[in-house]
């Protein structure tokens, strides 16, 4: 791996794991409710996904599709919700596991095998995640442990409909277009219903989490994954959960609780049993 790819690849994890401390301390620690907080943020990624293709004379080639929008909106909303009482690493550790089964249960409905080895992963992962939710002084609420988990399932089908693009900056760019108008219509029908709190410093974290931590981040990924494998791309996003979870703890004062620990590592074992033995198949 070069200098380059490992920086590329370095920034974008840590602009994943970004993305739920922004939404974490902002709706934590500011007034900003969890809807202004998405408009906010697919707003603001939406524009700076337009500057960059502006930048690089492709405005013309905005792609993405309608599916693609309406399953990124699934995801910022109920990821937003989510996190109100959901502590930033037991976020990231839900969504991410919530992706890779999705995955791989998408790839069993297509036809593909898997090997006892790959069957023993898939079940320490999903073993993880009810652990996680299991209820426990420590366990989530379970509606907004389920809203994370509902998260990483309209992200997976997001990143589904995505895979063939040509261009994923434009179709990106497409998605959050199409979201946008989505996403302020949402905001008018809770503003008509007085359930609106604006916050500048919740706003300030809304436009960093859209601009820069998706928008940015996401174009950082695209030009990381073209020189990755599947393999090694998959396992890089393992380091995700970990790194919100430090970051929580330092940034946010939140715990590194046993069960945060001893789920982590049977979904992290799981996932990874499946995706090494993928490349060893």
């Amino acid at each position: 791996m070069t200098f380059r790819l490992f920086a590329l690849t370095l920034l974008a994890m840590l602009a994943f794991a970004g993305n739920s401390l922004l939404c974490r301390v902002a709706l934590k620690q500011t007034a900003i409710d969890p809807t202004t907080f998405f408009a906010i943020r697919i707003v603001s990624g939406a524009l700076m996904l337009c500057l960059l293709l502006a930048l690089r004379r492709q405005t013309g080639r905005v792609e993405g599709t309608w599916a693609g929008a309406l399953s990124l909106v699934g995801y910022a909303l109920a990821f937003s919700y989510a996190y109100t009482h959901v502590p930033a690493g037991t976020g990231a550790l839900l969504l991410f596991g919530a992706i890779q089964i999705s995955m791989i249960l998408y790839g069993l409905v297509a036809g593909e095998r898997l090997a006892a080895m790959q069957w023993a992963g898939t079940a320490l992962a999903v073993a993880g995640l009810v652990a996680l939710m299991w209820p426990s002084a420590n366990a989530p609420p379970v509606f907004y442990g389920l809203l994370m988990i509902l998260s990483g399932v309209a992200w997976s089908i997001y990143s589904l409909l995505g895979r063939g693009a040509k261009n994923p900056a434009a179709a990106t760019a497409g998605n959050f277009i199409r979201a946008a108008p989505v996403a302020v219509a949402l905001l008018l029908a809770q503003l008509a219903a007085s359930h609106v709190r604006f916050d500048t410093a919740g706003a300030a974290y809304a436009v960093a989490s859209g601009a820069v931590t998706s928008g940015l981040g996401y174009i950082l990924w695209y030009a990381a994954l073209k020189q990755l494998t599947v393999t090694r791309a998959a396992t890089v996003q393992l380091s995700v959960p970990v790194l919100a979870a430090l970051g929580g703890t330092v940034f946010l004062d939140e715990p590194m609780t046993a069960l945060l620990i001893a789920a982590s590592a049977l979904v992290l074992t799981g996932v990874s049993l499946v995706i090494f033995n993928k490349r060893a198949a």
